[in-house]
């Protein structure tokens, strides 16, 4: 399986660099007009329009190759679940823990609730009578 993936990886970035070489290299809109009046695009290689068409053509089927690339990369990159968990479950660092907080009424009522929990050896003192 990963020669597969290696294998559809190479194919699309060729497929990307010659796709951008071919845009790089294809004339705009506006250049077509020269040669309509008898510039020197008439003696290219491919002649006064058969170089648009052709490479017009190459880039369309060159982006074709790259987004059946892309999409065989996402299917084939999702049938195998790197892991069956949260990404944060590895991680080292955990919160803090608290103390589980008391939601009966009675600890509701204002002035009745314990007292914090110390951490002295001295006991508390026992009221004056």
């Amino acid at each position: 399986m990963s020669m597969m993936l290696t294998l559809i990886l190479v194919v699309q970035m060729l497929s990307a660099l010659a796709m951008i070489g071919l845009i790089l290299i294809q004339q705009g809109k506006g250049a077509d007009m020269g040669a309509a009046f008898g510039s020197g695009g008439s003696g290219s290689l491919f002649g006064a329009t058969g170089g648009a068409n052709f490479m017009s053509r190459t880039t369309a089927v060159l982006a074709f190759v790259f987004f059946a690339c892309t999409l065989s990369l996402a299917y084939f990159g999702n049938l195998t679940p790197s892991s069956s968990g949260s990404v944060l479950e590895g991680s080292s660092v955990g919160a803090p823990a608290t103390a589980p907080v008391d939601t009966s009424p009675a600890a509701q009522i204002p002035g009745n609730a314990p007292a914090p929990a110390t951490n002295n050896s001295v006991p508390p003192a026992t009221p004056a009578k």
